[in-house]
């Protein structure tokens, strides 16, 4: 049964967030962008009126997701004073318990993100390290728990290029994911993942450790102006591979594209390579290569401004974004996290999927740091 304070705390964070979220004012907020909706020749600009209906929607969301934290938390008040008059078991009240406090844990930490990519969908890139079939078959067993991971959370994900390994396993796969906040929860990831376990690719049964770099990056939209020079891309075709099908091997349907520039701090000439094989139609494959490259453009600015603000706080706790970021080590049981210290020896929750203590760890630790 839960205690008297454990309730206060629940209604003090209920009452926070109405401030921190600005609940009232959002809502006069609705109001006025609605009404913006309505004005003769509203849909006479396409472009400009999804932009306007979409920041509807995403005030909507937030006053529907206080509504509920509000509702849950003033039912966990009834249940506490119904268990004194023997209306309720204490189960129920702890049930009741349970929920507020998730709801209201799900929106504090909806509320860290507030940077402009945050709300925005990822591109999620996985590549396996050195190691050959042990290192592939990581990489697979990651895209794996992504892919649960996305499905979990009602969000969409799409696989638009994927090189199966020699043996097993899988070189190298992107995948998008669509959805509001797919990039403030899955920014975390970024780093390099350390497989330690018995391999069953090793004849003498030894323990191995892999590696497999995970690149998170938002998934741009219309809204987002990202300045590509059409001079530096030339596009690649080559026939997609996979299973099946009697044009699988003689239409080029899979494109590459190829963009180059120059490194505006270095002056270094470099160039961003992107094979996109989701469909066959060429022409779907070169829309979305150059949406993924604007994605990449777009991510690349943005991590140029985060590199800035880490250093005017440099007395902050720095994020290392290409290092080792978390270990899963089969045989003792355990993943950890070197960013933040959150581990769990439930390795087969987590590899199904079940990230969101890791993602919450992290956000909790790290989440200002870019603001």
């Amino acid at each position: 049964m839960i205690t008297l304070e454990q309730l206060k705390d629940v209604k003090e964070r209920t009452d926070a967030l109405r401030r921190y979220l600005d609940v009232d004012g959002k809502k006069i907020q609705v109001e006025e962008e609605q009404l913006r909706t309505q004005a003769p020749g509203f849909w006479d600009d396409q472009k400009k009126a999804e932009a306007q209906m979409k920041l509807v929607r995403g005030l909507q969301k937030w006053i529907e997701g206080y509504n509920e934290v509000e509702t849950l938390t003033g039912e966990l008040e009834l249940s506490f004073e119904f268990y004194k008059d023997e209306l309720v078991t204490e189960q129920e009240v702890d049930n009741a318990y349970a929920a507020a406090l998730e709801a209201v844990e799900n929106l504090e930490l909806k509320n860290m993100l507030r940077e402009e990519a945050d709300q925005l969908g990822c591109v999620l890139k996985i590549n396996s390290g050195a190691g050959g079939t042990e290192s592939q078959d990581w990489a697979s067993m990651l895209m794996r728990m992504y892919l649960r991971w996305i499905e979990d959370h009602g969000y969409k994900g799409t696989i638009s290029n994927l090189q199966d390994g020699d043996e097993a396993g899988i070189k190298t796969c992107t995948i998008q994911v669509e959805g509001d906040y797919a990039y403030g929860y899955l920014k975390g990831e970024n780093g390099v993942h350390r497989l330690v376990r018995v391999s069953p690719y090793n004849a003498q049964g030894k323990r191995m450790t892999s590696f497999a770099s995970v690149f998170v990056s938002p998934l741009v939209d219309d809204s987002i102006e990202v300045q590509i020079n059409p001079a530096a891309i030339t596009w690649d075709l080559f026939r997609s591979g996979g299973a099946g099908g009697q044009n699988v091997n003689k239409v080029e349907t899979g494109v590459r594209l190829r963009y180059k520039y120059k490194d505006p701090d270095t002056g270094e000439e470099k160039e961003i390579l992107i094979e996109n094989t989701e469909t066959r139609s060429q022409l779907d494959n070169r829309e979305n290569a150059m949406r993924l490259l604007r994605s990449q453009l777009y991510d690349m600015e943005l991590q140029k401004r985060l590199a800035e603000q880490r250093k005017i706080e440099a007395g902050k706790k720095k994020i290392e974004w290409g290092s080792q970021i978390r270990s899963y080590v089969f045989d003792d049981r355990r993943v950890k996290d070197h960013r933040t210290n959150y581990q769990t020896s439930d390795v087969n929750g987590v590899m199904d999927g079940k990230l969101d203590e890791f993602i919450k760890a992290y956000l909790m630790e790290f989440a200002g740091e870019a603001e």
